[in-house]
């Protein structure tokens, strides 16, 4: 919910408009594959879910570092949203 308050403050930018359409993706991802791991079928298939998970933090945090070095946002705000 954080990183969705987080996009509300981003310029209304073309450059922006990418950028915040990856991040709202990667970030509902999460929760959403999360919520199916814990619904998993077996062991395998819950190890499997959270491995998306993972790589769509992971992607997160990359979009969450380019809207920093790019300065559309201050680095405090972003910092708040890593954790």
């Amino acid at each position: 919910m954080e990183v969705i308050k987080l996009i509300d403050e981003l310029p209304n930018k073309p450059s922006t408009w990418v950028i915040t359409k990856q991040i709202i993706r990667s970030s509902t991802s999460i929760g959403a594959c999360y919520w199916a791991s814990c619904r998993a079928k077996s062991s395998a298939d819950f190890i499997n879910k959270l491995k998306i998970v993972e790589e769509e933090a992971d992607e997160n945090l990359y979009w969450l570092e380019v809207l920093e070095e790019s300065n559309f946002i201050k680095s405090e705000r972003i910092s708040a949203n890593k954790m």
